[in-house]
Order: C-alpha cells, then structure tokens, then sequence
C-alpha cells in the first residue's frame, strides 16, 4: 500500500498555547533527508526542541517538535517539506505522492536593483521581505552613496522558478514598497548570466582571522565572548552497543540550528542515521543518541575515521559560525564565515540575524557583500559588512562581535 501526498508531512498544532508543534515525515529514505528536513525548518525560524528519527534503510519516519514563531505559514512550511521527500512509488491505482523529479539545470540568477533612502534598520526590513517571499540571497552588494541613498544589489534564487513572470517580480516590489514606503526610490528585477556573477564578484583576500580559525580543526579550550569551548561539548562513539551500527552520543549547549549542523555534518560524510533521538533539558544542555552506518552500510571501525568525525562534529558545534570584528583604518569591519554544505546550500537567515543584531546595537551599515572562499578543504559563504562610521567606530569591537555571535546562536 502506498502513501497518500496528504500523508507524507503531518503538522500537529499544539493542544496548549505553550506546547510545541509535532511534524512527522513519513517517506522513502535517502541520506541527507534529515539534514534537508531541519534546513527547512531553520529557514522558517523554528527551533527543534526534540526529535526522533527511525529507518529500516528504505523507510523512514522522523518526528520534529518545533517551537518559536507565531507567525510561520504552516501550509507552505508543508509544501517545502514534501518538495525534499524522496518519491513514493505503489502499484496501487490511488494517487500517490509523486512530485516531479529535479531538474540538475542550475537555477536562474536574478538581481534585484534596489534604492532607498538611508535610514537605520532597513536592511533588516528588506532581508525579511526577500525572506517572507521565498527568495534566496546568493550574493548581495549595499553600497551608501554620499548624498545619503542606498543601493542595493541582490543577487537572488527563487525556489518557485516564478521570477521570470511580471506577477512575482511585481509583488516583490510592492512587498518592498510596503515595507520601505516612502524612502524606496526605486525597484528593478531583472535575470542575469553566469558572465554577471562572475564580474561581480571582484578578487578579494580573506583575513587571516577569519581563514585561520576556519581552516583549523584544532578545538580551542578559550574560545571567543559567549562562543563554547570544549568542555561544553562532549562527542562519543560506541561500537560496542550494536552489531551493526555506532552509537554517536553528543552531549552540548543547544543553539539556533543545532540539530541543522549535526545533520549536515553527516550528509557532508556520507553517513546513514538508522535510529536517532534528541531532547533539549534545562538551561540549554542538549543530549543525542544517534545510530549510524556508513554508505556501505557497516559501522565506523576505522579509528581515523572516528577520529575525523568526532573532531568534526565538535567543531561544528562549539564554532558553527566564524565572527570577526577587525580594524581597517578608521572603518569597522565585521565578518562572518557559514560553512556549506557540499552540495552548495549556505546556513539560511545569516544575513538577516546579522542586519537584525547591527539594528539592535543601533549600528548603521555602509557597505556590505556575500562571497563564497574555499578555505583548506571547504566552502565558506562569507559575509563582509563594513559598519558605518558614526555609529561603527562608539561601539566597543567586542560589543559588536559578541551581539552578532549572539543572534546567529540564538542566545539573544
């Protein structure tokens, strides 16, 4: 018997107001869905708060409870995630879940030209406009000119494929409008080349504060203000609990997608998860059991590849993210460096916490862009901000660095 498309994702609503939302997936299996699960989920601004995860290798059920934003679209949270479940097959004649195979076409590139007056705060409010309508932020140039207008250049991906018609270029403008009343000045969206990105995308060095402390896996026992250090993250693996998996117990302080970096951790290794569970206690400790197998299906023996992996998944969960707030003359510049996936997927909403914490600390942007820098082994998507000189340079570096760090983990 097949499943229907209704059955696929399952939200639950809460019976009390302080209850969490249940998601249940109910599909074929694939390695790597769990990590396009909870990417889904980050996206929308929901926090994971516990999780069980159970395949036999060709099925899989996996139950989120979410919590943290009143005002999420559930229908379309719906939509997205059973646009990344593997196809249900059935001899049966009912109609079945069968979404229509992708496309391995790159999908087309469109810069959104956009000018405004200056005024604090706005780049929060067009990032959350780009947000709402779906669009995804590849690369972005803001300049400020003299005269005190902005221009922005977005770079942006519709994952609906309709920004090619006049209707959802035209919304995305009034939503603009709306939003920015009557500093925009103007709205322009139009498809680009590869040749364009390209051009725009002028040589850049990365700072070493940033490449070293990326490139590194060594774990650091005094880690940045209000990041973690290693004793707050404890990575086990047991081969001794199961004939044919290792058990990963991970035992760490919970942040904004946490269980997102887990995931893609062991997509980016190719590793299956046959069994998991995961549960957030008091004051934000965390604990994971999760059974795993490698692609040819044995477990990790190798103590190399133990080594490898367990080195990795602490990292990614002590410093998920890299910030840096650096001198440069008498400009402020921050930085911050989001691992990709090796399928190309950048952590979602960066951008967006970084404008939010600068409008919090009343900090003005002058200049900023979004950059992919292959450091050591990996891709980095790399956001450059260059802060405004008034209100940049009364604010302590640290001050800075330690509210950005603190929105981008969700401690704020």
């Amino acid at each position: 018997m097949g499943l229907l498309y209704d059955d696929v994702v399952l939200v639950r609503p809460p019976e009390k107001e302080d209850e969490p939302t249940v998601i249940t997936v109910n599909c074929p299996d694939k390695t790597g869905l769990g990590c396009d699960l909870c990417r889904i989920i980050l996206f929308f601004g929901l926090s994971i708060v516990r999780g069980d995860v159970s395949t036999d290798g060709k099925w899989c059920y996996v139950v989120f409870w979410v919590t943290g934003n009143s005002s999420t679209r559930w229908g379309l949270l719906k939509q997205r995630l059973v646009e990344v479940c593997p196809s249900c097959s059935s001899a049966s004649t009912l109609s079945y879940f069968r979404p229509e195979p992708q496309s391995s076409k790159p999908p087309d590139m469109f810069l959104l030209k956009f000018c405004c007056h200056d005024r604090r705060g706005f780049f929060v409010d067009v990032t959350r406009v780009l947000c709402e309508q779906e669009l995804l932020i590849e690369k972005v140039k803001v300049s400020t000119t003299p005269d005190g207008r902005v221009m922005d250049l977005f770079f942006i991906v519709d994952p609906r494929e309709l920004m090619h018609t006049t209707k959802r270029q035209r919304d995305t403008c009034d939503h603009l409008k709306y939003v920015m009343g009557d500093a925009m000045i103007s709205c322009e969206i139009e498809m680009v080349g590869p040749e364009v990105m390209v051009c725009s995308q002028a040589s850049s060095l990365l700072p070493s504060e940033i490449a070293e402390e990326s490139c590194s896996l060594e774990l650091n026992e005094n880690p940045p203000s209000r990041s973690l250090a290693s004793k707050d993250v404890s990575v086990t693996l047991d081969n001794s609990l199961s004939p044919s998996h290792t058990l990963v117990q991970i035992v760490c302080q919970d942040h904004k997608g946490l269980i997102y970096d887990i995931m893609r951790t062991l997509k980016d290794y190719n590793i299956q998860i046959s069994y998991g569970r995961f549960n957030k206690k008091q004051r934000r400790n965390c604990e994971l059991d999760l059974f795993i197998m490698q692609a040819d299906g044995k477990k990790i023996v190798d103590p190399s590849k133990q080594n490898a992996l367990s080195t990795r998944l602490q990292m990614e969960l002590i410093r998920p993210l890299r910030v840096a707030v650096l001198s440069k003359g008498p400009d402020t510049e921050l930085l911050v460096a989001n691992p990709t996936e090796l399928s190309g997927k950048g952590r979602p909403l960066v951008f967006y916490d970084i404008t939010l914490a600068l409008k919090l600390l009343d900090i003005g942007i002058f200049l900023a862009e979004i950059r992919r820098h292959v450091i050591g082994d990996r891709e980095w998507e790399v956001y450059r901000v260059m802060l405004d000189d008034g209100a940049g340079s009364s604010v302590p570096r640290n001050k800075i660095e330690d509210g950005v760090r603190k929105m981008l983990m969700g401690w704020a």
